[in-house]
């Protein structure tokens, strides 16, 4: 069985994934998204960059191949730049990057790559790049890994007075510990080749910082978690589903993955439901919604605290039961009537209801009613779109809800230019400052740290910015304080889509803008923008039917 680093990498951040990656059916994956795309473009790019190499790069959003990743018989490069401080800061001296060498052999043949690489390794070549790594182990396991360079430094090695480190260019910004764990791989490989563990193994990140992977703590570790993945994969044990969503939203295996736990009701479905909670859950005996709901708060109080302990019954209970109700916690003062269930349908035709049973436990209303949301005769709906790695804030986005005029307008303030965002800044601050009395809502804190970004880079009067600043209104710190609703996470799709909205691009998220920002600057084609445009106005038309969904609730359920 041929276990490979990118396998080992997979098991680390997701077992199922590893487990599926070797016997799952392959006509069950996922067409990979084009922000993933994207991101392995990226990658390819930062690795060139490091590596100082002028290579022409893929076409934006075309997928960068594994075995490209791998330089498996790629042509060499034909022109290299200075490498970045980073490496050359871990290059031992006398080592020249210009012989860099990789090993040529025929696409995916890993045996013929590791003997072209051992052979670099005798020849005593200064960097190897991309060699191949493979040992053969006890019961069948052949071991491969391909580190992006092999370094010379001075040591006594099987080839001579010379030995190798392995170093690893990732794209991520800290040192992750599936990074760390290949990396000990890596020197394990290495080790075996060249008969003397490598006294270091490298890596150099996203920020272009080089870190330096502490092998006495992370070879046992690699050797533990290479062992379980090892016993998983030849006793065909396939892990349970857990669905996290920030893990698993790019995994090719996503939509299988997620249609079994959602007939399942499985609890990572859950809000709140983390790996470490989840196991905790089941080593009380609760695996199930129902009995998630129904169990008394205070068995759940020493595990996860009062806090966390309310909010995982009172989840339940909203999910099982398909409807709103008021976020509460125990033994809080009521300066109110004892609250008695009472349920209504919304106009969406959503079951809502202002309480739960309680279950052994005696609830309150988490918050104070008075001044929850603010209204004003205008309201204006704020989003932004990005993008990240040039640190530019292209598109501010303004819907301005005139009550009085039974009016409503969008404003996209877009930089069709990355040199463009100090004008749509200014244009920005000129509309807010026709409605010196409305209210700003927006979705998260993104919008108002970019706004501090942005009136510090571009000079914004302090009396200017500190009024402004207190005129947003965050809609999802609102809603996770006052209320529990029957979604799978408090996003904005998820909670407008619960209560009946629907963008019009139904495909495009904000990740993809990034990619759809990227291509409008490649190619000139204004489609790109207008589908930008759109996502951002149906972001901003989100967040005001949510607020007006929130607002109505809680005055209807309202005890005063």
């Amino acid at each position: 069985m041929l276990l490979t680093d990118e396998l080992l990498l997979y098991y680390k951040r997701c077992r199922r994934r590893a487990f599926l990656d070797r016997y799952g059916d392959p006509t069950q994956q996922d067409a990979p998204q084009d922000f993933l795309l994207k991101l392995r473009q990226d990658s390819f790019a930062h690795k060139q960059t490091v590596l100082g190499m002028a290579e022409p790069q893929p076409t934006h959003c075309q997928e960068v191949s594994h075995s490209l990743q791998l330089g498996m018989a790629e042509p060499q490069p034909t022109h290299r730049q200075e490498v970045s401080h980073s490496l050359q800061s871990v290059l031992p001296p006398g080592i020249n990057l210009e012989n860099l060498r990789s090993p040529n052999y025929p696409r995916n043949d890993w045996g013929a790559g590791a003997r072209a690489t051992v052979e670099l390794m005798q020849q005593g070549t200064d960097c190897i790049y991309q060699g191949v790594l493979l040992v053969h182990e006890a019961k069948d396991i052949t071991l491969v890994s391909c580190p992006d360079l092999l370094i010379k430094e001075p040591g006594e090695s099987e080839f001579g007075d010379w030995m190798y480190v392995p170093l690893r260019i990732k794209f991520g910004k800290r040192p992750k510990a599936e990074y760390q764990l290949i990396a000990a791989l890596d020197a394990q490989l290495l080790a075996i080749n060249q008969r003397v563990l490598p006294t270091i193994a490298w890596l150099i990140l996203r920020r272009q910082e080089s870190y330096a992977v502490k092998l006495e703590k992370w070879l046992p570790l690699m050797q533990e978690e290479l062992g379980n993945c090892i016993e998983i994969l030849q006793q065909h044990q396939e892990p349970e589903v857990f669905i996290s969503r920030q893990k698993c939203s790019l995994c090719h295996w996503y939509s299988s993955c997620y249609a079994i736990a959602q007939s399942q009701q499985h609890l990572s479905l859950l809000p709140g439901v983390t790996p470490n909670r989840y196991r905790d859950l089941q080593s009380l005996g609760i695996k199930t919604l129902e009995a998630l709901a129904e169990t008394p708060i205070r068995t759940l109080e020493f595990l996860f605290g009062d806090q966390i302990a309310d909010d995982l019954v009172q989840q339940a209970q909203a999910t099982l039961q398909n409807r709103a109700i008021l976020r509460q916690r125990r033994n809080v003062p009521v300066k109110t009537p004892p609250l008695e269930p009472l349920s209504a349908i919304s106009e969406n035709g959503c079951s809502v209801s202002s309480t739960q049973e309680p279950t052994n436990d005696q609830l309150s209303p988490l918050f104070d009613y008075t001044d929850t949301i603010p209204t004003a005769s205008v309201e204006l709906f704020f989003d932004i779109e990005a993008e990240p790695d040039l640190k530019l804030d292209y598109l501010l986005g303004i819907l301005v809800i005139d009550r009085s005029a039974n009016t409503e307008m969008f404003y996209p303030f877009l930089a069709k230019h990355p040199q463009e965002e100090a004008s749509i800044w200014q244009q920005f601050l000129d509309l807010v400052g026709l409605y010196p009395d409305a209210p700003i809502f927006h979705f998260s804190d993104y919008e108002v740290e970019t706004v501090k970004r942005l009136a510090k880079l571009y000079n914004t009067p302090l009396e200017l910015l500190e009024p402004l600043l207190s005129r947003f209104v965050d809609m999802h710190q609102r809603v996770v304080n006052t209320v529990m609703l029957p979604v799978e996470s408090y996003s904005l799709k998820n909670l407008a889509r619960w209560l009946g909205f629907e963008w019009r691009d139904a495909g495009i998220t904000g990740s993809q803008c990034v990619c759809l920002y990227n291509q409008w600057l490649k190619t000139g084609d204004r489609s790109f923008l207008d589908a930008i445009q759109r996502y951002n106005e149906d972001d901003c038309r989100a967040t005001y039917h949510l607020k007006d969904w929130l607002f109505s609730f809680l005055q209807e359920h309202s005890p005063l």
